[in-house]
Parts: C-alpha cells; sequence; structure tokens
C-alpha cells in the first residue's frame, strides 16, 4: 500500500474516544456554568474592547475564562489563511472548535470575531450544548466603525490595497435573532459589560 492509500484510509481508522471526566465534572470543580460568549460585528465595531472588559470583570469574580481574538488566532492557529469565503469559514471553524473545547474543559469563552458568514456562525453554534452558545451583535453601524478606523484598515481598503474587506467587498451578515445586540457608539464600555454580565450569570 502506498502512502497515498494509507492517508486516505486514515479517516476510517479514527474512533470516538469517551473520556473518563466528563465536561459537567470539569464544570462542577470550577462552580461555573461554561458558556461560549460569541461576539460579531464589523471591523471597528469594539468586540475587542467589550471582550477584554468582560473578561476583566469575569476574572475579577473569580470565574475561569479564555478569551479567542480572532486578529490574535490569525497569528498562530489561524496563520496563513487567507480573506476569501473559503478562508474565512475554516477561520471560524477553528475558532469554534477550540471554543468548544474550553467549555468542554469547563471555561467561560469569550470570542470576539467579524465572523461574517450566518451560516458559519450557526455552524459554531451546533457544536455547543444547547443554552452553553450565546451570540452577541455588537451592531455599531459602518459609518462609525470607518471613522474610528483603529487600524487603517477601512482607509487601505478604500484605497483597494485590502481586498475581501468586510463592509466594502465582502458582505457582512448580521444576526437574526442575536441573544443581545449592543451599538458601542451608543452604549457606554461600562454599561455593555453589565449586559453581558447579566446574560451570562443572570
Amino acid at each position: 500500500m502506498d502512502e497515498t492509500s494509507k492517508v486516505l484510509k486514515q479517516p476510517a481508522q479514527i474512533s470516538l474516544h469517551a473520556p473518563a471526566v466528563t465536561p459537567r465534572d470539569r464544570a462542577a470543580i470550577k462552580a461555573q456554568q461554561p458558556r461560549c460568549i460569541w461576539l460579531t460585528g464589523l471591523s471597528g465595531a469594539g468586540k475587542s474592547t467589550l471582550a477584554n472588559a468582560l473578561e476583566v470583570q469575569l476574572n475579577q469574580r473569580g470565574l475561569h475564562t479564555s478569551l479567542l481574538d480572532g486578529d490574535n488566532l490569525r497569528q498562530g492557529l489561524c496563520r496563513g489563511l487567507g480573506m476569501d469565503a473559503e478562508s474565512r469559514k475554516e477561520n471560524i471553524r477553528r475558532i469554534a472548535e477550540v471554543a468548544r473545547l474550553m467549555v468542554d474543559a469547563g471555561l467561560i469563552v469569550i470570542v470576539a470575531a467579524i465572523s461574517p458568514f450566518r451560516a458559519d456562525r450557526d455552524a459554531a453554534r451546533q457544536l455547543f450544548p444547547q443554552g452553553s452558545f450565546l451570540e452577541v451583535y455588537v451592531n455599531t453601524p459602518f459609518e462609525v466603525c470607518a471613522e474610528r478606523d483603529p487600524k487603517g484598515l477601512y482607509r487601505e481598503a478604500r484605497a483597494g490595497r485590502i481586498k475581501h474587506f468586510t463592509g466594502l467587498d465582502s458582505p457582512y451578515e448580521a444576526p437574526l435573532e442575536p441573544d443581545c445586540a449592543i451599538n458601542t457608539d451608543e452604549v457606554e464600555l461600562a454599561q455593555a459589560c453589565d449586559r453581558l454580565l447579566a446574560l451570562l450569570l443572570g
């Protein structure tokens, strides 16, 4: 059998291993309800700022958390992926799989990622037990995000130096029924955090 045949047959040789310690066991010793709270919205909407502030608040309450920021993950786990539709799909799939593993470990996971396509976010939700995935639409308007332009990306995209930029030459599909929607141009950071804390812990 050549190497190609071995690779093609590999998936059939993989079976699911059931761990002796369950996600419920891991959550119990942390005395918290594991969840994934997924912040989606345009670049510059305030997702990362809000995610960081939320994690600080949770940490101060003695809760076990992890923060998965889309830009940071593209430096490692998702390095090498482009910005075309298929690469974006794979980017979100990887983030969702990591978030699921962390929720299984008993953590409260905060994801901050543009995640522009509704189908990809819906696929992410399907990985989690019912009620443990919370979608937050950071619905700051395009004009506000473009004016903020904290990384200079809108300027570069409008000049044609960045392709497949969400909101310009690549679509953003807003959530239809998010668990929470926050416009950071209208809601102060502290108030936005309070709303997310109530969503997570209420």
